[in-house]
Order: structure tokens, then C-alpha cells, then sequence
């Protein structure tokens, strides 16, 4: 992995600009990984220059991730003595999540960052809500397990924006939390306390922002408390919302409004928020969170997992709604599968195809790309999304040669390729990721490779010894 310590020099056979496609180009990177000039069609690349061979495209930000969720992909799909959803699926995350500890933690979050990368993810937003000891108490630095994913974000390269989460009470109302949720709960002004912590100890390349659990959670005028705390500060602010029927009919029991008529009401939400699901929803409320600016935080292989139901994504994006992506509960770490199962289940749903592409005789795989890179990038407040002078330079390049790819090689538009990536297999197209100008992934592989996935093993058993 080589680290951007001075100018570099990146020659790409293709590459997705501002401007389209283009052949032969020359990127020119800063000390810090921000791009500084773009050349297109250079009569000769310098001999230094890093040879990028392949389709380089600008990278993906994951902006919904609980990582320590890792620990248990695949383990909750075995069928109960009732009826299963999405609370009973949390009882089971609740116990493996009880005795995690802030080592285990961190080595479950670095065998996480580096799948994701390996996909072609550049930045994650880590939504991180387990703070304190199993007995409910802080450690001794309030903020240690944000500070572990971090840590494990630094050991792999990948960018991170920390979203230490606000988490109060167990439903809507102020209800006690569960003796489960003990290691989450913090006051607003311990919330606050935390996230300085953890804004104090960011490292190049990481960023933090507000992320209120839900409006179950946390109460409207506390988080009002934090948010004008922090209101001067343009940072990002997160939330869950409308994920599940019975969080939207408890909400109206309680409030008379549904989650999204009470957070529009008591919040100015605009560009500086992320709504994570927000899957049920009246054709209204679609309409409004389109017209805010905000991004809607899409993670359907989760939502399909859990059973939460379909985002209302036709008439959000005929308003002008941006979204991003995330991978959420990690089932899946492949941005390849949010996107084909977003627009798979608007097909299925409508019972047409390429349901979600508003151009005529334009691809369906590039469209979706490009605006779950852009609004990935706004959900995190990273100057990131682009092949642009002032940008950072966070990419990643197809394998020309990988078989998927093939058929779409001499195609009329490069973009084509992306329509082959997203749509046809699931074998890994990504040979090469570059993040703030270092290479962390080459042919497909990360130095550090072998001691993430051994260290990721051993944790796994400790934890199975202990659930």
C-alpha cells in the first residue's frame, strides 16, 4: 500500500470525468490525495506515473454501517417459534452484541473495512451506537469503541466518517431502555462529551458527524439540544427512520404523526441530513424528503433481509430525491448488490424494468452509480464523488479482462461497462482501489490481508465461546 507522502502521477487507460469517458488520462495528486490537474490525451505520461489499466470510475461511499454486525451475518436465519421480523432478529443482534469487547470490536471492524474496499467502497460511515461496558458504565475514555473503528478504518485505508449515535430510551415516549440497549444509552450532554472525543481524535482522512438512533431513541427536544450544540458546525446528521410498520403505528399511537410528519415538523432537515431506510412512507412525505435536499440512506439488502419492506424510490427520484447506499448489517459488502436489488425491487414492484433510469436510451447501471456516488458523498460531508481537480482522489478500476466485463468491451459508450458490472454475475470486477491518493487494493488484494482475516477468525470464535 503506498502512501501519498508527495505529488503523484496516475495514468488511466479510461476514465468516468466530469465530462464523460475519456482515453489517456493524466492525474495529477497532492500530498494530501486531492487532485491538482487532469490532462486528457498528455503527449507522453511521465515514467513515474502509476499505470491504472482498466475503467477507472470515482469511488463509493458507504454511508450506513453498523460493523459489528459482521460478527453475525448468516447467523439469524434459522426459523423461530413465532412469526420472525425484524424485533426478533434484534433480540438475536442484542446478544452477540452483549460482551463484545473494544478489541473484538476493532477486529471485526477491519475485516469489514477491507471487504468493503476489496468492492470498491473508498469511505464508510460508520453508525455506532455500543459505547460504554457490558455493565452499562463508560470506559475510561467515553468514546473507546468509535475509537476502535476508526483505528480499524486507519489499518485498511479506507475513509471513515464516524457517526457516533445519540441513543436514549427504548420507544417512543421516553420508555426505560431494555436491559440489552445498557451499553448504548448516553444523556445529551454525555452525547455530546462523546463526540468531541471522538472529533478530537480524528486522523487524516476521517471526519464525524450527528447520528440521532431514531425519533423511538432519543426525544425531539433533546436532540434539538445537541443539534444546537453543533448548529454553526456543517457537519453531517444521520437517523433512522420509518424503517418497520410498527415503529410508523407507534409513532402515531404516541404523537398522532407518522416518524417522517414529526422530524419535518420539529427539524429544518436540508442537505446536512441522511434519513437511513425511511421505507414507509405516504407519497407525500416521499415528495417532501425529495424537495429538502436530504439523502435518503438506502441499504436493500438489509431492508430485504430483514423483511422491512420496499422504498417508495419511482416517485422519490421523479421529485429530484438523491440517495446513497449502504450496506448496513453487512449480509452483503458488495455496492454491486445494493444497487441491482434497488432497482430489482422497483422492478418487481412496478413489474417493469429499468424502472428507476429517468433518461431514454441511457444505462440503468450508470445512472444509478453516479447518483449513489454523489449522494454517498453528501451524506458524509466528503469532498469526494468526482474525477475533479479538488477532489480527492478516491477511485476504483474494473479489470478490462474480468469475463463480466467482456461483452461490453467495444461497446459504443464505456458505460456499458458499468451496466455489465452491476447487472450480469457476482464475481469481483474491482482490480485496483486508490484512496486519497494511496493504492490500498492491487490486483484485487490488500497487504494486510492475511493478518485481518486470521485475526477476524480468532475473534469469531472467542465470541461463539461467549454467546
Amino acid at each position: 500500500m503506498t502512501l501519498a507522502t508527495k505529488q503523484k502521477s496516475w495514468y488511466c487507460e479510461t476514465a468516468l470525468l466530469e465530462s464523460g469517458w475519456h482515453e489517456n488520462v493524466l492525474i495529477t495528486t497532492d500530498a494530501k490525495g486531492s487532485i491538482t490537474d487532469i490532462q486528457t490525451q498528455p503527449p507522453s505520461p511521465p515514467k513515474d506515473a502509476t499505470r491504472l489499466k482498466g475503467y477507472t470510475l470515482p469511488g463509493i461511499c458507504n454511508l450506513h454501517s453498523h460493523a459489528h454486525q459482521r460478527a453475525m451475518a448468516g447467523l439469524a436465519e434459522r426459523s423461530g417459534n413465532s412469526e420472525d421480523s425484524f424485533w426478533t432478529w434484534r433480540d438475536i443482534m442484542y446478544r452477540f452484541l452483549e460482551r463484545m469487547t473494544p478489541e473484538q470490536l476493532e477486529a471485526v471492524s477491519a475485516q469489514l473495512y477491507l471487504e468493503l474496499v476489496q468492492q470498491g467502497y473508498t469511505r464508510v460511515a460508520e453508525f455506532q451506537y455500543c459505547h460504554h461496558q457490558p455493565n452499562g458504565l463508560p470506559y475510561d475514555n467515553v468514546a473507546e469503541m468509535t475509537l476502535r473503528t476508526m483505528s480499524a478504518a486507519s489499518q485498511v485505508g479506507i475513509g471513515h466518517t464516524a457517526l457516533p449515535v445519540f441513543y436514549r430510551y427504548s420507544g417512543f415516549g421516553r420508555q426505560t431502555p431494555g436491559e440489552g440497549q445498557r451499553r448504548f444509552i448516553n444523556s445529551p450532554d454525555a452525547y455530546i462529551d462523546l463526540l468531541e472525543e471522538v472529533q478530537a481524535q480524528s486522523k487524516p482522512n476521517q471526519n464525524t458527524g450527528i447520528a440521532a438512533h431514531s425519533l423511538r431513541a432519543v426525544d425531539t427536544d433533546d436532540l434539538s439540544h445537541v443539534l444546537q450544540n453543533h448548529e454553526t458546525v456543517d457537519i453531517p446528521i444521520h437517523i433512522h427512520i420509518a424503517e418497520q410498520t410498527k415503529e410508523v403505528h407507534d409513532c402515531l399511537r404516541w404523537s398522532g404523526q407518522r416518524p417522517v410528519e414529526l422530524l419535518f415538523e420539529r427539524f429544518d432537515v436540508n442537505q446536512r441530513w441522511c434519513l437511513v431506510h425511511a421505507t414507509h412512507m405516504t407519497n407525500d412525505e416521499t415528495v417532501r424528503l425529495a424537495h429538502s435536499g436530504a439523502i435518503a440512506g438506502l441499504c436493500p439488502t438489509t431492508e430485504a433481509n430483514l423483511g422491512d419492506g420496499l422504498f417508495n424510490a419511482k416517485i422519490y427520484l421523479d421529485n429530484g430525491g438523491r440517495f446513497g447506499i449502504g450496506s448496513d448489517s453487512h449480509i452483503s459488502t458488495s455496492a454491486v448488490e445494493e444497487l441491482r436489488w434497488l432497482e430489482y425491487g422497483q422492478r418487481l414492484m412496478h413489474q417493469q424494468r429499468n424502472v428507476l433510469n429517468p433518461k431514454k436510451n441511457t444505462s440503468t447501471g450508470a445512472f444509478l452509480y453516479t447518483q449513489a456516488v454523489s449522494g454517498g458523498a453528501q451524506a458524509c460531508g466528503h469532498q469526494s464523488g468526482k474525477i475533479a481537480v479538488g477532489y480527492q482522489a478516491d477511485w476504483v478500476v474494473l479489470d478490462p479482462e474480468h469475463p463480466i466485463l467482456y461483452p461490453a468491451k467495444g461497446a459504443n459508450q464505456h458505460d456499458s461497462v458499468i451496466d455489465s458490472w452491476i447487472f450480469s454475475g457476482n464475481r469481483n470486477a474491482v482490480s485496483q482501489v486508490i484512496v486519497a491518493g494511496d493504492q490500498v487494493i492491487e490486483d484485487g488484494h490488500h497487504p494486510l490481508q492475511e493478518s485481518i482475516n486470521q485475526r477476524f477468525r480468532q475473534t469469531i470464535e472467542q465470541l461463539k465461546e461467549s454467546v
